[in-house]
This record gives C-alpha cells, structure tokens and sequence, in this order.
C-alpha cells in the first residue's frame, strides 16, 4: 500500500494539481506519519488487551477506501485524508504484523522474525514502487497505477481474515518459560512511554535513530521524485531508483536481522545510519542516474542494517506481558519521524531548494549514528525491570 504512492504521488501533486510549494506536496506524508504515529502507541496497548487479530483485521478495513480517495480525488485533501487512512492501515495491521512474529519465535530469533517481517513489507514497497512507474509511464499518472491498490487491500483482509490466529497466549509462555514473573500490576502506558523515550538511555538511542530513520525515508518519499524529475530523469526510471531503495532494504533484511541475534544490536544500528548518510550524500552531489541508483542501494543497505535491528533492541528490554506497548512507544517515534521529515524537507526545498534539504536530513541521519555510539549498550540478556 505505501509503494503505491512513493514514485506517483509527489509528481501527481506537482503535474495534475498545480501545486507550487514543496511543503504542500509533501503534506500527504506528514498526514500519514502524524496518523501512523500516533494509532502505533493505541494499537500496541489495545492488543494487550482485546488481542492481536482484531487489530489487524481492523487496520486492513481502513485500507479499502485508499486507492479509490487517489483515483477520484478532486482536490489535494483528499490525498491527505486518503493518507490519513493508510497511517491508519499501517499503524494497526503493520503493527500487528510485527507484535504477532515476536510473540511466536521467543527471545532467541526475533532478529530473524523481525527480519523477514521488514523482508517481506519492504520488498513488496520496491516492486510496488517500480511498478507503479512503469504503468504511470505507459499510462498516466491516474487512475491506472492505483488499480493495484484495490486489489492489495482486498488481498490483505482475505488473508487476514481467513489464515491469522491470534498470538498473544504465546507471551504467557514465554514468560513462564524464560521464569520471568509477570508484574502484580500492569505498567502505565505513561510510565511505559517515559522509559522507552528517556527513562532508559539504550531505549532513549533506539528510539532517536528510529526517528531520524524515518525522518530520512520521508524526505526521500516526498523530495527525491521531484528532484529527479527536475534535473530531466524521465517517470520510469524514476520508478527504478524509487525501487532500488526499498528494494534492497527488504531483502537485506534477511541477513541483518538474524545477524543482530549474534553479533548484537549497537554496531549494526550505528554503521546503519553512516552507510544511509553517504547514500544520500551521494544521490544530491553526483548528478547522474548511476550515481542515484548507487546511493538508493546504499541507503537501502544502510536502511537494512538498522530496521530490524532497532525493532529487536526495543524487545530485548522489555516483559513480554508489556513488549507490544514498548514496541508501540518506539513506533511511535520511529513515524514521527515521517512527518518530521517531510515537513522540514518541503520547508527548507522551498526557502532553500531541494539539493539543501537532502544535505540536511544526510547530515542529522550521521549525527544519529554519532549518538548511538555513545549512548546505546549492548543488549541485556534480560529485560529491563519497569515498576509500575
């Protein structure tokens, strides 16, 4: 659902609507990171208590209605409220996705699942991604590219309605079976929200990069295709460079993610956010379709090295009977960064230019790294004790 819109939507605002500002265009994003963020915190901590398969079924219904916002939309907002929806998509049936794998596999191989849960969502933005280029190019910008949408959504509630069971019985036993005793009284989220952000300073660590992680992605969802179509790329091969980036974070995920269960989670995490930083550095300062397809393999790499791994750093500190709600917590810092990064990216395009907004978010994205460095340690081998 999310690769629908990173290679069309941007020029959809730009060519169909006549939008000028670069802050404008981008409003879809901020709409959608602002929504996702916030549903992240509600969704975790309603499937403490109600479970997690209703979550999930409930986040696909909110995608039905997407692609047919886009497809008839008479004015930008309803872009912005088709996105509003999709943050809604995403924050309960991606967050569900990602809480159901670890209540399964136990603390040994959450690098593993998570791996393979952002395998699977991420290559899916890249070939949807391309895909959507391609049938623009041969087509238009609207309706066609949004017809596979249709048909994703319908796809994603089938299978969540016919084929997932609910997993969250599978905490109890992990907790008995690790002997870790379940607090007399369940947490606060605000006691919850306080730890993860600040409370703990590996948390504090996981929770900034995840931030400027996203911050990144969204400049690069909202600015890169108009900065490409400025300096002459044609929409296909936009399309191709739009791919490679989420492409190539997808199927590296598979590695990354069982390769943090065994050489931990710092060094990954850090060297992630460098190798982002030099991907994007190389995008704005070689102006050739090589060189961009070079830097969105990198950023994609470094991307890799560091997803999967901060959502496993945020588990390994956390009692399985409140994880979801921690998980929710980072989430919901990890997309705000999308609204952050969008909105500080149209605003310095629009006083700056574009080539002055991607400089910045690579420069916050090594400062990030920097700061993972000297704040987060090594996992624990047990979860950090939270007094309610």
């Amino acid at each position: 659902m999310v690769g629908l819109e990173r290679t069309v939507l941007p020029l959809l605002g730009e060519q169909e609507f006549g939008l000028a500002s670069k802050t404008a265009i981008t409003s879809f994003i901020v709409s959608f990171g602002v929504t996702k963020a916030v549903l992240n915190l509600v969704a975790a901590r309603l499937s403490d208590r109600v479970g997690r398969r209703p979550i999930l079924l409930a986040g696909w219904c909110f995608a039905l209605p997407v692609p047919f916002l886009i497809i008839y939309a008479p004015a930008w907002w309803w872009i912005d409220l088709a996105n509003v929806l999709l943050g809604a998509n995403q924050a309960l049936a991606w967050s569900m996705t990602v809480i159901m794998k670890v209540d399964l596999v136990g603390p040994r191989r959450r690098g593993l699942a998570l791996g393979f849960n952002e395998f699977a969502g991420y290559l899916a933005v890249g070939i949807t991604s391309w895909a959507t280029g391609y049938i623009a190019a041969q087509t238009a910008l609207r309706p066609q590219p949004f017809y596979l949408g249709i048909a994703i959504a319908v796809t994603g509630l089938a299978l969540s309605v016919f084929f997932a069971r609910e997993t969250r019985g599978y905490t109890v036993i992990e907790a008995a079976a690790t002997h870790q005793a379940a607090p007399e009284r369940a947490p606060s989220l605000r006691r919850i929200f306080y730890v993860t952000s600040i409370g703990n300073v590996s948390l504090f660590a996981a929770c900034q990069a995840g931030l400027v992680n996203n911050l990144n992605d969204g400049m690069s969802w909202g600015i890169y295709p108009l900065f490409f179509a400025a300096h002459g790329l044609d929409i296909a091969r936009i399309g191709v460079v739009k791919a490679v980036y989420p492409g190539v974070w997808g199927v590296l995920q598979l590695l990354t993610g069982p390769l943090s269960d065994r050489v931990g989670r710092k060094a990954l995490i850090a060297a992630g956010m460098v190798v982002q930083a030099a991907g994007i550095w190389v995008t704005v300062l070689v102006a050739d379709y090589g060189a961009w397809v070079v830097g969105a393999v990198l950023q994609g790499a470094g991307t890799a090295m560091v997803y999967p791994t901060l959502l496993a750093a945020i588990t390994d500190h956390a009692h399985p009977t409140w994880r979801a709600s921690s998980l929710g917590v980072y989430r919901f810092w990890r997309d705000l960064g999308y609204a952050i990064g969008a909105l500080l990216s149209g605003a310095v395009a629009d006083f700056v230019g574009l080539a002055a907004a991607i400089h910045l978010v690579a420069a916050l994205t090594l400062l990030s790294g920097i700061v993972v460095v000297f704040a987060m340690r090594q996992s624990r081998a047990r979860p950090i004790a939270l007094p309610a």
